[in-house]
């Protein structure tokens, strides 16, 4: 039975039903996130947010918008749940994730509330499979009281010059340093490894640069093991915005652009 043909009497048994015409744009963005098997998904009328935890030090979030969505129906003002990422994605791609031009994997995820699976209607080439993933009570999420207002230094490049950078420096580093300054050297990336001390500046009026905001010269290392999960979204991403707040404490957001073109942040 083709998705779209599931009638409007079985959605409202649903609290939260979304569909996509290619699966492929929800797996690729969830690839980059999975460094953790669980991860929780908060639902609102605004979109979906999905959020993988280590160690209580570092948090990735995926935000989908709703609009990215061809349906996308609440019935609640916030769903939540959490899943294994990891059977997730291998649902997703339970067809083989066909790259082929003009073949692709609808699916059509719904939820009925507490205690109850998600379930994944995945077609393609008209056979339709049927997947229940069970759920567990989300866990309250890290809140690492990052606020846009405490924000001291803000650069947005292109997500390649950052690639380059990651390439050149010595990734036997076990930290790496991040220098912000309103004066030279601007933007500095360091690592300390077996190769001895290397260092990767970027001047503020830099081609890859498309926004320098710095306010105070900062200089924070951060340990390399737990930036490299980061490394999956960058190689997604066109854009990543790098910010720090008065705690030194660090943020990066990605922009990515899926294979229609639409807009998600990481």
């Amino acid at each position: 039975m083709p998705l779209s043909t599931q009638s409007q009497a079985d959605d409202e048994q649903y609290v939260l039903v979304a569909s996509l015409d290619n699966a492929r744009c929800l797996s690729n963005i969830l690839k980059a996130i999975t460094f953790k098997d669980h991860a929780i998904f908060s639902a609102t009328p605004n979109g979906l947010k999905v959020t993988v935890e280590d160690s209580k030090c570092l948090q990735a979030n995926a935000f989908i918008q709703a609009e990215i969505f061809q349906e996308f129906t609440i019935r609640e003002d916030l769903v939540g749940f959490q899943v294994n990422l990891t059977v997730l994605l291998d649902c997703l791609n339970i067809f083989g994730g066909s790259t082929v031009p003009g073949v692709s994997t609808a699916l059509r995820m719904c939820y009925r509330g507490y205690g109850y699976p998600l379930t994944l209607f995945l077609e393609e080439g008209g056979v339709v499979t049927v997947c229940k993933i069970n759920t567990q009570e989300p866990e309250e999420p890290i809140d690492f009281e990052f606020c846009s207002t405490n924000v001291t230094n803000k650069v947005i490049l292109l997500s390649e010059s950052l690639k380059e950078a990651f390439s050149e420096l010595d990734m036997t580093s076990e930290v790496l340093q991040i220098t912000m300054s309103p004066s030279q050297p601007y933007f500095r990336l360091s690592t300390f490894g077996n190769s001895g001390n290397a260092h990767y500046d970027y001047p503020k009026d830099s081609d890859m640069m498309e926004l320098f905001r710095c306010t105070k010269t900062q200089t924070n290392r951060y340990k390399m093991s737990l930036l490299k999960p980061s490394t999956k979204a960058l190689a997604l991403s066109c854009k990543v915005s790098v910010r720090t707040d008065s705690r030194g404490f660090l943020s990066l957001q990605y922009l990515v652009r899926n294979d229609d073109g639409q807009i998600c942040f990481e």
